[in-house]
């Protein structure tokens, strides 16, 4: 989500004056209210309106008399005002779009540093290991008690410690099938594990119910 941009108030309220001045509601020659006044009417602080004058002050919009408030100088100027403004917002809003990103792309960084780390120490573990255990391929015989249940209602891992990786049928290949995964005549499991697994998995298939 991007972040909204919100100005400081004094800048928020010399935005309102110059569009005021700008728009005709406060020609060339007015006199604009002491700083009591509008802080009162803008509901801050005499000082926020203080910053705000001399804000306007510095880029001719209005003159600033001591004891006697502003007085309003240019129109053009006001809207050359604007113009900065709307400006320095735009670049102000990347820089927080900017600041977003960099620090997305950190904790991004940092996420893929600890994937790539974990793998590295998975490979070094499995490098360490003696062998990746052998795949073994169990046909479904005809008659099988097994015809017609799914993998979960097996217990398949608790019965012969091997585990289903695939299942062979005809000229497709189930990958990773899951507990509801029914096994049909003429089907091929196709299981990790020790050879005492195929072997369990063997007799499994074959026992008469």
């Amino acid at each position: 989500m991007r972040q909204a941009v919100v100005p400081a108030q004094y800048l928020q309220i010399a935005l309102d004056l110059a569009s005021r001045i700008a728009g005709g509601e406060l020609p060339e020659g007015t006199r604009i209210y002491g700083r009591s006044v509008m802080a009162s009417e803008y509901s801050v602080s005499p000082e926020t309106i203080r910053r705000a004058l001399r804000l306007l002050a510095d880029m001719k919009v209005v003159e600033v008399k001591p004891q006697s408030g502003a007085v309003v100088l240019s129109a053009d100027n006001a809207r050359r005002y604007i113009e900065t403004f709307e400006e320095d917002a735009d670049v102000h809003a990347l820089q927080v779009q900017l600041k977003e990103l960099l620090g997305k792309y950190t904790e991004l960084n940092r996420r893929m540093t600890d994937v790539v780390s974990a793998l590295v120490k998975s490979r070094d573990t499995f490098s360490a290991a003696e062998g990746p255990l052998p795949n073994y391929e169990v046909p479904v015989p005809k008659n099988s008690p097994l015809i017609g249940k799914s993998i979960g209602s097996l217990k398949f891992w608790q019965s012969t410690g091997g585990t289903i990786i695939a299942i062979r049928r005809g000229q497709t290949v189930i990958l990773s099938p899951g507990p509801y995964a029914e096994l049909y005549d003429g089907d091929v499991i196709i299981l990790v594990g020790s050879p005492a697994a195929a072997e369990a998995a063997h007799h499994l298939v074959t026992a008469k119910e």
